[in-house]
């Protein structure tokens, strides 16, 4: 593939960004719910129920709007659908703040959900899908890393303007961003990867010749492109994601995407709560929590320096295990500040394995012809492990406190850094269709061969 022979240049940093913007509108708009959420009670147009719907809402969407990126971004393509679920949320944000109800609000809180989903499921497979095999994993996490800032900048953001501007400006910046993204990436190409499985070689070789024109000058000619997949072949069903060749990438996947959604939604969320119930106050409880917070981008940063250099299947499956430990400790911790900095440490963990794992390892696992189905089918079952774990962690603090909540999440990271271990492959500096070619060659018997193909590519 041409596009793995590129070296990373201006085009492969605008996509980068590009993709990127997208995807920080996209987080600061799932995490305004907070402070918005505040702000409605206060003025009188919410309730605790209300707000219940809210969230629910937001969740339904999201899994729907992943399964709908799946679906579309492997039928129509990858620009069809990062172009589309912009404009979906977006427009459903601007049509947030204009709400003159509740029942409105969670209305378009619903479609912007539909967006939101989509967003996460495209971003990331469309990256990996235009950088070369040695920087895709740090791109990916850097990636990351900016989408996990929109979580500080958006509390930050409500902090200040909610009390001058009122919640509605939460959504108008939302939405005025997510739109004017919308506008900067309508020059973004069609992934070439997508185009050759297609059939669609002229597409393909053009937009790559156009690729290496930027990179090498004008005139540059490589060899053409390799026909991947015979356009005329209809692409294959979901079930394929359950295939003897596909469904260990699938339950790695799986495994990743439930796990990080139960400890990041029953632990990271519930931290001020359940520091108020120890006795600590809201102010302190609020510090503490933000001390843990910072973890967030110092865990994507950990995951930008180690991704490529040590591979991601060995990280992940470290980081689960230090994770593990960082929430046996916090389960012991006897003091609020023992346990803030224990909580940073496992903060850390959590969102290294977001940049190593949910960023990049997890649509490399699936072929080009399946990848946002792959991604998208992960991502889904994470929403719905995130919707259903506040109430799971609130059932484990009623019946044991904080330390039992620990210690569920630390089990789950073990059982994590197992799934990953056993039925993990490596993926660094690997070709996408040498990491597809592989996983197919093992299961017909041709294991020694992929592992000599896997020792060539890195020569």
């Amino acid at each position: 593939m041409r596009l793995d022979a590129l070296p990373i240049s201006a085009f492969h940093r605008r996509m980068l960004w590009l993709i990127a913007a997208g995807m920080f509108f996209d987080s600061f708009d799932i995490t305004l719910a907070g402070s918005v959420l505040g702000a409605l009670v206060h003025n009188g147009m919410s309730n605790l129920t209300l707000n219940g719907y809210f969230i629910s809402s937001t969740f339904i969407g999201m899994a729907v709007g992943g399964t709908l990126a799946g679906l579309l971004g492997d039928r129509f393509g990858r620009r069809f659908t990062y172009q589309t679920n912009l404009l979906v949320f977006g427009l459903a944000s601007i049509a947030g703040g204009l709400a003159t109800s509740m029942n409105w609000l969670i209305l378009f809180r619903f479609i912007m959900g539909i967006g939101l989903g989509a967003e996460i499921v495209v971003g990331y497979s469309t990256l990996i899908e235009f950088t070369p095999p040695r920087e895709r994993g740090r791109y990916s996490a850097l990636l990351s890393l900016v989408t996990n800032t929109a979580l500080f900048v958006s509390s930050l953001t409500g902090y200040f303007l909610i009390p001058l501007a009122g919640w509605r400006s939460m959504f108008f910046i939302s939405g005025a961003g997510a739109l004017l993204v919308w506008i900067a990436r309508k020059s973004m190409p069609e992934s070439p990867r997508w185009l050759a499985t297609e059939g669609r070689l002229d597409e393909a070789d053009r937009i790559v010749t156009q690729i290496e024109e930027q990179v090498h000058g004008k005139g540059y000619r490589a060899s053409g492109f390799a026909q991947t997949a015979d356009g005329s072949e209809p692409a294959p069903p979901l079930s394929v994601l359950f295939t003897r060749e596909v469904r260990t990438r699938t339950l790695v996947g799986s495994t990743i995407s439930i796990v990080i959604g139960i400890a990041i939604y029953s632990f990271v969320t519930w931290v001020p709560t359940f520091l108020l119930k120890q006795g600590v106050s809201l102010s302190s409880s609020l510090g503490y929590s933000m001390v843990m917070s910072l973890g967030g981008p110092v865990g994507a940063g950990i995951g930008v320096l180690c991704t490529d250099r040590f591979g991601r299947r060995r990280c992940v499956a470290i980081a689960s295990l230090a994770g593990a430990v960082m929430g046996v400790c916090y389960a012991l911790s006897t003091s609020p500040w023992i346990a803030a900095v224990i909580g940073f440490l496992l903060f850390c963990c959590l969102y290294t394995i977001v940049a190593l794992a949910v960023a990049c390892y997890i649509p490399e696992l699936f072929g080009t012809r399946y990848r946002l189905r792959g991604n998208g089918f992960c991502a889904v079952l994470g929403r719905i492990a995130s919707f259903c774990a506040p109430a799971i962690a609130l059932m484990t603090y009623e019946a044991g406190g904080i330390r039992y909540v620990a210690f569920s999440v630390a089990t789950l990271l073990v059982l994590q850094a197992l799934v990953v271990t056993v039925f993990g492959m490596e993926t660094r500096s690997q070709s996408l269709e040498l990491i597809e070619d592989r996983n197919t060659a093992a299961h017909a018997g041709n294991c020694a061969a992929a592992e000599a193909a896997v020792s060539a590519s890195r020569q």
